[in-house]
């Protein structure tokens, strides 16, 4: 028996959905959160997030998720409202946040540019830590980083084509832009010694900054740690003793199961292998897990955000890492228009609204039916 049959790596999501109403407008979950366990609302009014517990197994991941996403959709009937798996509400919004001595340390930390997260919606994947393996489990997803391609599902930024990976580029290109070692993807990890002399780093650095925009210690340490202060994409989560994955955009539930799939098999594949780091192109077999120096990994992440799966480079790259692109449709490719207007806008988001629904309820019955 090999080690995962006996020890099963645990993986779990959390995803946003933006919400709507019959005409495709941004609204607040209401009495969505109370549907099922696991959703939550997010730190912006028109999100809802819904999340899984630890399942053992991609096959149990997809059933909680779409069981829980299903009697979601059921109240969402009743009281007339949607679920849209896009990153971006694609036209200019007036998004509000939900009031919070959290936000407003953000909004004086981060200043104007914190508009551009309140219009981002994504997907965390977590994957259970394996003792001894950490450091390489930590290591594999900064350089699996790319694979964010494989997800992008919005285009839009105020109605303009941003970028394929609109999301990924509002967050790690405008948001944090005076911030690049709050938001954007750090460099490897020689041990986890390493990672917590970071987060400590970070995390002073984040409250003197807060301090110097006027909020008091108290309040900034009653609402962040070093945990919780940094928002790059791939961290070590000592509370859930977990590897999280921050950079997919949310997509249809579908979509982002199999990406959970796929990467937790990633990881259960290194456990018997030695993984190392050399070279540009990266390549992971079943004899070998090379990763490529982190300054490859990051233009292969610049061209995954900028061009998506359009890129050659970008499709090559994550092909010799062990994933199967032809097996994903990013929905971003959907979109060709530079420009959409309101009410395009909104008729995207019920058609999308749609395809979520179908998605889920192809294959899982709604309760009580």
């Amino acid at each position: 028996m090999s080690r995962t049959e006996s020890n099963p790596i645990r993986r779990s999501i959390e995803v946003e959905y933006w919400v709507i109403d019959d005409e495709g407008r941004l609204v607040e979950p209401g009495a969505l959160v109370d549907a099922t366990p696991g959703a939550e609302r997010e730190f912006v009014e028109p999100v809802l997030e819904i999340k899984t517990t630890p399942c053992e197994t991609t096959a149990e991941l997809r059933e909680e998720l779409f069981e829980r996403i299903s009697r979601v959709l059921q109240c969402a009937d009743e009281v007339g409202k949607g679920l849209v798996p896009l990153a971006t509400p694609i036209t200019r919004e007036e998004i509000q946040e939900l009031e919070s001595d959290r936000t407003q340390i953000q909004n004086r930390v981060i200043g104007e540019p914190f508009e551009y997260v309140r219009h981002c919606a994504g997907t965390h994947i977590h994957v259970e830590q394996q003792p001894g393996h950490v450091v390489d489990q930590l290591n594999t997803l900064i350089a699996l980083d790319p694979a964010l391609a494989l997800v992008n599902s919005s285009p839009y930024f105020q109605g303009r084509h941003l970028a394929t990976g609109a999301r990924s580029k509002l967050y790690r290109w405008m948001a944090y832009d005076s911030l690049p070692h709050q938001g954007r993807l750090w460099p490897y990890v020689d041990d986890t010694a390493d990672w917590n002399q970071r987060l400590e780093d970070r995390y002073a650095e984040f409250v003197q900054m807060a301090l110097e925009a006027g909020s008091d210690r108290a309040t900034i340490e009653s609402n962040f740690d070093p945990e919780s202060a940094v928002w790059t994409p791939v961290q070590l989560r000592n509370e859930f003793s977990t590897v999280e994955w921050r950079s997919p955009d949310t997509a249809l539930p579908s979509h982002v199961v199999q990406l959970a799939g796929d990467l937790a098999d990633t990881v259960e594949r290194l456990l018997d292998t030695e993984v190392r780091i050399e070279g540009d192109n990266g390549r992971i077999t079943d004899d070998e897990f090379v990763l490529p120096e982190f300054e490859a990994v990051q233009e292969y992440v610049d061209a995954a955000i900028r061009d998506g799966l359009s890129s050659d480079a970008v499709r090559a790259y994550l092909e010799r890492m062990g994933f199967d692109v032809t097996a994903y449709e990013p929905l971003t490719d959907d979109f060709d228009d530079k420009v959409v207007t309101p009410s395009k806008a909104r008729q995207c988001r019920l058609d999308y609204a749609a395809r979520l629904e179908g998605d889920v309820r192809s294959t899982t019955p709604i309760p009580n039916d």
